[in-house]
Formats: C-alpha cells, sequence, structure tokens
C-alpha cells in the first residue's frame, strides 16, 4: 500500500500541471455531454420484470392491455352530468386523448365509444344499442332523458359514470413505443401533453378535469424534481458557509466545493455517454454524491491545513496530506462504491439504474477529491499563521475539547455508552420488525397528499366504484372452457369469495357477466342469473360479450378476474394477494390455473415482493463488503468491528425510524438504507487509519483516539453536522419521496457522526483494553 501510494504521488505531483490539463480536458468533455442529459421514466424500469406475477403479465399483455393506462374524470361542478356543456366537453376530451400520440387508440373507452352499450329486455327479446346513439344532440331534452335511461341500463354507474352522476370517466391504454418514431414512449412529455390538451384546454368554471395513471403521477414527480435544483444550490449555499467558517479561508472553501461539483458534471456525463437518461426517482443521487465529495474534501483541507500549521509549504502539505489520506479515503470511497453497486441484486431497472448512478459518482470522487483537489491546493499561498487561521478554534481549546471527547474510549465510561447503545439497538430492532413493505398511504406515496395528483386520486376512488388501483387474477385454462359450467362455476366463486375481503371495492369476471345476461334471456328474473348448466345456453350467455371487454381471450382460455381495490397500500395488497394464494388452492386442476397477477396493482404486488425478498440480501453485500474492505485495509478484525457494528446500529435505528414516521420500505426508500452506509462508513474509516497506526505504536485506546480526534475529529464533526443540515431542508419539498429521504439522510449523517465519535471509540476500548 505504502509503495503505490508513493508511486502515485511522485506520478501526481511531478506532473501537476499535465494532471490539472487532464482533469480540465475530461471536465469540458463531460460538461457537454451532462448538458444533453434528459429525464428518463419508463413504466417497465419500475417493475421486477422477472418475477413470476411479471411474467405472467407480460404473457398476456397482448390480450388483456397493460398496467399503464390513465383515467381522466370529467366533473360538473353544479349539478349532474345531463347538461349540453357536459356532454360537449366529454366528447371533446374523448377525441383530444384519441388522438394524442403513445395512446392505444383502439382501447380509448367513455360514453361516446361505440362498445360502451346498454342491453334492456323487451317483449320480443332483446334490444339495445350504444348509449349516446349517432343522433345524439346535447342541446335536447329529451336525448339527454335517453342517455340517462340507457346509462341506467347499461349498468355502467360506477365504472363509467359516478355514483352521483358527476362525472363520467374516459380511460385509455399507453403503448410501450411511441407510434410516430418508433422509439421508446416519452413519458414525461406524455404527461406534459395530458396537462395541456385535456386540463388546460377543457376545464372551466363549470368543468373540472383529474387525470390519475403512472405516467401523469411521474410527469407530476418530474415537475417537483425540478425544485431539486433549488434545493442543490442552497445546499451548496449552507455548505460553502459552513466551509469558509471551518477553514476561515475563500481559496479552500471554492477548491473542496469545485472539486465536488466537477464530481457531480463528470458524474452526468458519464451517464449520457453510456446512454442514460436521470429518471425523476434517482435526481437526489447528484446531491449525495456532492455531499460524499466535500466530506472528503474537508478532510483533505483540514489535513493541508494541519501540515502549513507545522511550517510546511503547500506544495510539501497537500504531498503530505495525499499520503496520509489516500489509503483511508480510497477504502471509504471504495467501500461506498461496491455498497451502491450491490443495489444490482434488485431487478428493478430503476434500483440498478441508481445503483451504477451512485457508483459511476462515488467512483469519480477518488479522482476529483483526492488526486485534483491536492494539485490545485499545492499551488496556493499558505502561511502558518493562515492555516491557524483555519482552525475554528484555537489548538488548546480543540486540544481540550478532545481530551474530554477521549474520554469516551476508557472502559469507565466505554461501558456506559455500549450499555445504552444496546438498549436503542433492542428497541430499534423490535421497532424494526413492524416496518411494512410497500406503500403505507392512499395515493402517489412520491407526493403530497395535498398535491393535485392524490387529490384527483381521492376524488375519482370517492365517486367511482374502479380505479387504477385493480389487480387482474388470470384464470388459464383449456380451450372454449368458458362453455363448461364446472369452470365457469369455480371461477364464479372464487370471485364471490375475494369480493368479500376487506380492501376488494368490486368484481367483474366473465361468469358474473354471464349470470347477467342469462336473467335477461329469462325476462329480467333474478331467479335466473345464475350459470346454466346446459352448454348451449351457456354459450348464449356468454355470446353477447366481445374479447374487447378484457374478460376473456380469442379462445376463451383465459378468464380475468379483476378486482377494485380500496387502495393500494402495503397492508391491503398483502391482504388480497394471500387471499387469492388460499382460495386459489381449493379450485385449482391440472387444466385450471389461477394466476397472480395483472393490473398496477398486481405490479405493485411484484414490486413489493421483490423489494422485501432483496432487503436482507442487500444489507449483507453492503456489510460484506465494507467488512472485506476493512480487513484489508487495516488488517484486524478488531478495527473492522470497530467500524462496522456502529454502521449496523445505525442501519437497524434508521429502519425503526421509517416504521414510527409511517415510511413503507419502496423502490424509493429502499436504496437509502444502503447510501446511508455508505456515506456513514467514511466517518469511521477515517478516525481508524489514524488510531489503528498508534494502536499498533503501543499507545493505549484512549491516547491513540485523542491523537485521531486532534487530527481527523474536527473534520468529521463538521461534515456530519453541514451534510444533515444541507439535506434537512428537503423537508420543504413537494416531493414527499424528497422530503422522507431528507429526514432519513439528516438522522444517518448525523447519528452515524455520532457513532463514529462515540460509539467506535467505546468498542475499541473493549477489545483493546488490555493495552494500557
Amino acid at each position: 500500500m505504502n509503495s503505490l501510494t508513493d508511486l502515485l504521488e511522485k506520478i501526481v505531483f511531478r506532473h501537476r500541471m499535465a494532471v490539472i490539463v487532464l482533469f480540465l480536458a475530461a471536465t469540458v468533455f463531460l460538461l457537454m455531454q451532462a448538458m444533453q442529459l434528459k429525464l428518463d421514466a419508463a413504466f417497465t424500469k419500475n417493475i421486477p420484470l422477472n418475477h413470476e406475477y411479471m411474467v405472467n403479465y407480460m404473457k398476456h399483455q397482448k390480450d388483456f392491455g397493460g398496467a399503464n393506462n390513465v383515467l381522466v374524470a370529467v366533473c360538473d361542478k353544479n349539478g349532474d352530468i345531463f347538461n349540453e356543456n357536459f356532454f360537449i366537453t366529454l366528447k371533446n376530451v374523448h377525441d383530444q386523448l384519441f388522438f394524442i400520440p403513445g395512446v392505444d387508440r383502439s382501447l380509448v373507452t367513455s360514453l361516446y365509444s361505440p362498445s360502451t352499450r346498454f342491453t334492456e329486455i323487451v317483449e320480443g327479446g332483446f334490444a339495445g344499442g350504444p348509449v349516446i346513439p349517432a343522433d345524439f344532440s346535447p342541446s335536447s331534452p329529451a336525448a339527454l332523458q335517453l342517455v340517462s335511461e340507457n346509462i341506467t341500463k347499461a349498468g355502467i354507474v360506477g365504472r363509467q359514470v359516478s355514483n352521483d352522476f358527476q362525472c363520467a370517466m374516459v380511460t385509455a391504454q399507453l403503448l410501450e413505443l411511441d407510434p410516430e418514431t418508433g422509439e421508446k414512449l416519452d413519458t414525461l412529455k406524455l404527461a406534459g401533453q395530458f396537462e395541456e390538451e385535456l386540463r388546460g384546454q377543457y376545464e372551466s368554471d363549470q368543468i373540472s378535469i383529474h387525470i390519475i395513471g403512472f405516467a401523469k403521477m411521474i410527469g407530476d414527480v418530474a415537475n417537483g424534481a425540478k425544485d431539486v435544483v433549488m434545493f442543490f444550490t442552497i445546499a451548496i449555499a449552507i455548505t460553502a458557509v459552513m466551509v469558509y467558517f471551518f477553514s476561515k479561508s475563500i481559496m479552500l472553501t471554492f477548491l473542496p466545493l469545485l472539486c465536488s461539483v466537477i464530481a457531480v458534471v463528470w458524474q452526468l456525463g458519464l451517464l449520457t455517454v453510456i446512454g442514460f437518461g436521470l429518471d425523476p426517482m434517482s435526481i437526489l443521487v447528484p446531491f449525495l454524491v456532492f455531499a460524499i465529495g466535500v466530506s472528503h474534501g474537508v478532510q483533505m483541507i483540514n489535513a493541508v491545513g494541519k501540515e502549513v500549521a507545522h511550517g510546511a509549504t503547500a506544495k510539501v502539505a497537500s504531498q503530505n496530506a495525499f499520503r496520509k489520506l489516500l489509503i483511508p479515503g480510497g477504502v471509504a470511497l471504495i467501500s461506498d462504491t461496491v455498497g451502491f453497486m450491490t443495489l444490482l441484486v434488485i431487478d428493478i431497472g430503476i434500483i440498478r439504474e441508481l445503483a451504477i448512478t451512485a457508483s459511476m459518482g462515488v467512483a469519480v470522487i477518488i479522482l476529483t477529491n483526492l488526486m485534483l483537489l491536492p494539485v490545485l491546493m499545492s499551488y496556493l499561498k499558505l502561511k502558518p499563521g493562515c492555516a491557524e487561521k483555519a482552525q475554528e478554534i484555537t489548538e488548546s481549546r480543540v486540544d481540550a475539547i478532545w481530551q474530554k471527547v477521549s474520554g469516551c474510549s476508557s472502559m469507565k465510561v466505554a461501558k456506559y455508552i455500549l450499555a445504552v447503545t444496546a438498549v436503542l439497538f433492542v428497541l430499534g430492532w423490535i421497532q424494526s420488525k413492524e416496518m411494512k413493505i410497500g406503500d403505507l398511504h392512499a395515493g402517489a406515496p412520491a407526493l403530497h397528499e395535498s398535491s393535485r395528483y392524490n387529490q384527483d386520486t381521492f376524488l375519482i376512488t370517492d365517486k367511482f366504484e374502479i380505479t387504477v388501483d385493480y389487480m387482474s387474477v388470470l384464470v388459464e385454462t383449456t380451450a372454449e372452457a368458458c362453455t363448461s359450467h364446472d369452470v365457469m362455476s369455480a371461477i364464479d366463486e372464487f370471485q364471490w369469495k375475494m369480493t368479500n375481503v376487506e380492501g376488494v371495492q368490486s368484481a367483474i369476471s366473465l361468469p358474473s357477466v354471464a349470470k347477467r345476461v342469462n336473467a335477461g334471456y329469462n325476462e329480467g328474473n333474478s331467479k335466473w342469473k345464475v350459470l346454466p348448466r346446459n352448454e348451449q345456453t351457456m354459450v348464449q350467455a356468454i355470446g353477447r360479450v366481445p374479447t374487447s371487454s378484457g374478460l376473456l381471450n380469442s379462445d376463451c382460455s383465459v378468464m380475468p378476474v379483476i378486482l377494485f381495490m380500496e387502495d393500494h397500500k402495503a397492508e391491503t395488497i398483502t391482504r388480497v394477494v394471500e387471499a387469492v394464494k388460499e382460495f386459489r388452492a381449493e379450485y385449482e386442476t391440472e387444466n385450471l390455473q389461477f394466476k397472480l397477477a395483472s393490473g398496477p396493482v398486481g405490479v405493485m404486488a411484484a414490486t413489493n415482493e421483490a423489494v422485501d425478498a432483496a432487503q436482507d440480501p442487500m444489507m449483507l453485500y453492503v456489510f460484506g463488503a465494507v467488512i472485506i474492505l476493512c480487513l484489508m485495509s487495516f488488517r484486524s478484525l478488531r478495527a473492522t468491528l470497530s467500524v462496522v457494528i456502529p454502521l449496523y446500529v445505525v442501519s437497524v435505528l434508521a429502519q425503526a425510524l421509517m416504521t414510527y414516521l409511517e415510511i413503507g420500505l419502496t423502490v424509493s426508500t429502499l436504496p437509502v438504507i444502503a447510501l446511508g452506509v455508505g456515506i456513514g462508513v467514511d466517518y469511521g474509516i477515517y478516525i481508524l487509519s489514524t488510531m489503528s497506526q498508534k494502536l499498533k505504536e503501543g499507545m493505549c485506546c484512549q491516547d491513540a483516539y485523542f491523537e485521531a480526534l486532534k487530527e481527523r475529529g474536527s473534520a468529521v464533526l463538521f461534515t456530519g453536522i453541514t451534510l444533515a443540515v444541507g439535506v434537512s431542508t428537503w423537508v420543504f419539498s413537494s416531493l414527499k419521496f424528497q422530503m422522507d429521504m431528507g429526514i432519513l439522510l439528516t438522522f444517518m449523517f448525523v447519528v452515524n457522526m455520532l457513532g463514529a465519535i462515540l460509539v467506535l471509540p467505546a468498542i475499541a476500548a473493549l477489545f483493546w483494553r488490555k493495552q494500557k
């Protein structure tokens, strides 16, 4: 390690100008690439495509559509829908949505769709037709009355018309590819079109437009994510002020911030180079890279300042700081990188992109903050007097404070610290076991409850019996099985049991429709609302149900049972999925299989199970990587455990905090734990790198810790507080998931810092208690 450090020192500092020119050229190139970076959001990136549910979903997507749909509710603010203005607006919304590129035109449904029909029993048998006839005139009271009667006959109240007759629904499925360009559908552009061409054009004093669906949600998240630029600027400003108070030098403030910003530029530029975009859900990663860069930059200026204070020139001080910090800083950053790379084990596209994005960002910090920064500092004109000013308080006062803190590494104090830590760990462990997998609140969890999207969701859920929160159980059987009474009866009984599960609002399937049709053939008598046992009669009952209904495929070998849910909370999804698994066991045979799952809630169920399955392996890999790298660096099991144990305690406490704050473990919050561990390990490695060396020299634990604090303590304390203050501003974000991440990261920054300053030395005191 020392020979490698010496070699790199000679290469870097003997060719300082060449290093600066090389970095400048790379930065200019990657800045140009970063300026071409686009926000990239795709529905399939948010789902585990290899999960059993998603395999079934993709298998039948062509027949029954996907889960990427959009619902547009058109509501009359003054009364019911039966007025001329409302129907003109509804027709315009239907037509406008129909012609938006990326919408599957064959699956656009509303009262104006030819497929929206009614059937009634008349003296001569059946009569029926479209709910809105071809000659419909919305200005005619008689025509409006006819449509009102047809809506009731069609049985679409609660689905296409709200229960209070104030709203009507226009629904559509979205394509995977843009039909105009042939490229992947631009979800964010589509969301903007929904807002401008639907709500912008047709909402008025009399009419309100409410739009929900994945594309609209991710568009609102992207709009809210624009605030991240403001928070990033605020964080840089706060950090700059704090670094100046720490260094008392404008140049010592400017350079670490500059190198950290360069790291972010490199990260964003590299994303474009490898063909990635920046997903709105990953837009916070650049700030984390900046934060990690500042953390290591402060260690560097702290080390240089101390060297200059002892009479060294800026160049010699920079060389010595480079030699001292390359190994511990490199180990910490490699630990971060490997820790983030472990997120690749999670089979969800957005998390894998986040892993690659974060890993690249942290890896370049090794170059920008451990190599470029000391080279730039070697050109500064630093004097011993200036370096003394770089100390926030005088050397004697620092020593007095650290002398008291070093008492944490004496067994007299350490036993109390360890006892409190053990109690907190046990309480945190118990609380963390209550952590839920998935969303814990209705509406889109990435947005605040007061957001327009969530308010639209609540209105549609309240007024309609259907929402985007539905799940399809795909019943696979043999061809033409829908003519079999036994098969249809099994599906019908399964549907009835599922309808009575808490959280299921309503359900529909081919057997439930066939029963209504059979009653219609018998003068509407409710006694005939049963499945006919005669095959010809069964054929007659299902003959009026087209494949476009989504209730059967072309050869009747797959018949979904569609469950409309009250919400998509984690406990609701878990309860319904478990009920499906329990009830299907009663009816499944070799030729009759009930497969989970399609629909938006089916996607959520698969995602929740993937997150749950990945949670423990991810933590194992993260800590495994940290342990291996610490063992390689310190060559001591005791030193490694001194770093890792506080990290693990903080991780458990963070999970307990999530439970207490009702933050579920989701795609957006799962990586936070790994990111927190990656950032937290820096504190421990920097302190223990000095402490371990002193212990090897035979120094007692308390004295070794005192020396470590004198050398690194101020920088660790400063970076922990500064980064916590920076991310704490996220509580004011318009995105709820950013607010949640801000709370969790603030907690992990502060508590990891306290763990390194208080718990780490207490554990070291226990391990080296015999060393006097």
